[in-house]
């Protein structure tokens, strides 16, 4: 599992439909002061990689508190996630022609399943979580609180 994570003030997600507009069938969603995490799932990851991974991101310290510069996780200052499934992409390098970037999950099942269920384990630790839409075309906006961005690997 890879999650990447953005210091935000604000950010929002609208689902887009084939047309490039917005999709009605879905509402956008939006958060205040928080984290956005773009998840990748891996074929291997499972309910343990999940709870260590939600456990890590509820307690980093990336968040200025009353101790000082980064002091307090999104937990500590009652901060929001939203949270953008990633598919699984890898970089294939053809004979001629220049490199791109393919999706690549194989069991987009068990994907969503994982990607759900770690929405639900960082929903445990009591901070608000909003959701894109697995496998759908998004238009996700943000304002940035930093430069503040890295990725966590399991």
């Amino acid at each position: 599992m890879k999650v990447s994570l953005q210091r935000v003030t604000e950010a929002s997600a609208i689902v887009l439909n084939e047309l490039g507009t917005p999709d009605p069938t879905f509402d956008m969603v939006q958060i205040g002061p928080g984290l956005v995490l773009t998840i990748e799932v891996e074929p291997d990851d499972d309910e343990g990689t999940l709870a260590r991974m939600a456990h890590r991101v509820l307690t980093l310290r990336c968040f200025d508190g009353p101790q000082g510069q980064l002091s307090s996780s999104v937990q500590e200052m009652h901060g929001e996630i939203l949270s953008i499934p990633q598919p699984l992409t890898i970089l294939r390098r053809p004979a001629i022609g220049r490199p791109q970037l393919v999706s690549h999950n194989d069991d987009d099942e068990h994907a969503n399943l994982m990607w759900i269920r770690f929405n639900e384990a960082l929903r445990s630790g009591n901070v608000p979580v909003r959701e894109g839409r697995f496998g759908a075309r998004m238009r996700i906006g943000s304002i940035a609180d930093g430069p503040f961005q890295f990725t966590l690997q399991e």
